[in-house]
């Protein structure tokens, strides 16, 4: 007599299991222990993400999507996204620095 599991398959079956999420669901057929295939997997995680798209969290979300790509990056698209963020901050800066002289002079003059 053969002993069987919850779904009348045999204990001994010779298959082995399906590898959990996309693999088994999206990328069916392709080896999960391949790096460019997990590469994929990753790629497509962060393409269907979803996010709310107007509060604090989203745009942090998105900030740190910006620098996990940008330290993906090689070459000059790197140093690009470093001068940008550069240029953003020295914004900040100069917004910050108006905003304490508007005060400063209100206040004092």
């Amino acid at each position: 007599m053969v002993a069987t599991g919850s779904f009348g398959m045999p204990d001994d079956d010779p298959r082995p299991p399906p590898p959990p999420g996309r693999f088994a669901d999206d990328l069916a057929g392709l080896d999960p222990n391949d790096p460019e295939a997990r590469a994929f997997a990753e790629h497509l995680d962060r393409v269907e993400r979803v996010r709310p798209g107007f509060t604090v969290e989203g745009y942090i979300g998105g900030v740190g999507d910006f620098a996990d790509a940008a330290n993906r990056l090689g070459g000059h698209r790197r140093l690009t996204a470093g001068i940008l963020v550069a240029l953003i901050l020295l914004g900040v800066v100069i917004a910050v620095w108006d905003t304490l002289v508007f005060i400063f002079t209100t206040l004092f003059a």
